[in-house]
């Protein structure tokens, strides 16, 4: 994914040194706070992110955008709210 998703519009969730299932437990949380048709970010360094994710998003149709890495080299996981 490029870069196209970073930027103001982009919340990024921290969920660094976190563990499986701590960062989709946040996601699931926060997801309802974000607007429909914006994206929201997941940084976390758990390698069990990397397939959490775009499950929890097939499971709660959302739409997984894609995969960006912060300054610090963490994925970032991007998410849009459709529902």
């Amino acid at each position: 994914m490029s870069g196209a998703a970073s930027g103001p519009e982009l919340d990024v969730l921290d969920c660094r040194g976190l563990l499986c299932p701590a960062p989709i437990i946040a996601l699931a949380r926060r997801i309802g706070d974000v607007p429909v048709g914006a994206l929201l970010g997941v940084a976390a360094d758990d390698t069990a992110a990397r397939h959490d994710v775009p499950a929890w998003c097939r499971m709660r149709a959302q739409e997984f955008v894609g995969e960006e890495k912060a300054a610090d080299g963490v994925p970032i996981y991007v998410i849009r709210r459709i529902t």
